[in-house]
């Protein structure tokens, strides 16, 4: 999918006719967590100090303006000793009733929604199923801003909903090295995708593995997904500026899903493309403590150049 990952999900598509009770059970899940939070004893501050996120994170969910995210979920009940309260009750929330995606993207989505198990491979960008909300907004942000933006992100986020059940489907990706080498946002961005990655990759339904830089193997020619549906039927996904592209001629799928097997064989494990996922993880925790350093200092010169300047009293002779 590569480049075209950064223009699905746009307009033209409802989920399904249950109107706003997303944004029930929302509000519903954040009172919750708040309630719990205040038990704790721990400010909203506190509490994100520990998952660790920002604190507007945690005001947004339990306002119910912010789908939480499975690692946030997980966290919280780690921190807030409530074993696995929040994470059963996240699965049996429709966080997404409603959501629309672009005319040319729809029979991938039709497919998603059913498919038995996905198999990827991706270049230069993360895939959509696995995309933090952070990393989409900054992806999307190319293309759309405001409303737009806001419908784009829940849209692709949506899409993960049924792949993070319990019971959900095969999901297997096999990314390029660059997909978690170009930065997207910025190192926070990019920090948290990477732990997004590795815990997909510890999920029962979800495979993570790296082709290196380094390692010369037989590659597809661009990104691509191999879809297996419940009725048996097999398909290609690409594709290509504006437009999905089907395929489901028998020698074609062969072809594909040979190439793929060895490609999933030759490269990095499961453990090492782990390895590889938390050493890029760590670089950008580095860098993104280095950059908040140099935008502390840059603000405090700011002030210092901002604040009044007074004479300098020196004392006369004599005195």
């Amino acid at each position: 999918m590569g480049n075209l990952e950064q223009g699905e999900d746009g307009a033209a598509m409802r989920r399904d006719g249950s109107g706003g009770a997303g944004a029930t059970t929302a509000a519903v899940f954040g009172e919750v967590l708040r309630h719990h939070r205040e038990v704790a004893g721990l400010t909203q501050g506190d509490l994100a100090v520990k998952i660790p996120c920002d604190r507007s994170l945690v005001a947004r969910v339990e306002t119910g303006t912010r789908v939480p995210q499975r690692r946030f979920v997980l966290a919280c009940d780690r921190e807030l000793g409530t074993g696995e309260m929040f994470a059963k009750l996240w699965r049996k929330i429709d966080w997404y009733p409603e959501v629309s995606h672009p005319d040319w993207f729809k029979r991938r989505v039709e497919m998603e929604e059913k498919a038995v198990a996905l198999r990827e491979y991706q270049i230069d960008v993360v895939p959509g199923l696995l995309q933090t909300e952070e990393y989409a907004r900054a992806l999307l942000s190319q293309f759309s801003s405001g409303r737009e933006l806001d419908e784009r992100v829940t849209a692709r986020m949506s899409r993960q909903q049924r792949f993070l059940e319990f019971d959900g489907p095969l999901l297997v990706v096999v990314l390029d090295e660059s997909t978690i080498r170009n930065v997207v946002g910025n190192a926070a961005v990019m920090r948290d995708q990477c732990a997004q990655l590795l815990l997909a990759g510890e999920r029962t339904n979800m495979g993570v593995q790296v082709v290196p830089f380094n390692a010369q193997l037989a590659r597809p020619k661009g990104s691509m997904s191999l879809i297996s549906l419940p009725d048996g039927q097999d398909w290609v996904y690409s594709e290509s500026l504006e437009a999905g592209h089907f395929i489901n001629d028998p020698a074609i799928i062969a072809r594909y899903t040979k190439l793929y097997d060895v490609l999933r064989a030759d490269c990095l494990s499961g453990p090492d493309s782990a390895a590889l996922i938390r050493d890029a993880m760590e670089g950008y925790e580095r860098n993104g403590n280095v950059a908040q350093k140099q935008l502390q200092r840059q603000r405090r010169r700011q002030l210092h150049r901002n604040s009044p300047r007074y004479p300098r009293l020196r004392p006369r002779k004599g005195q």
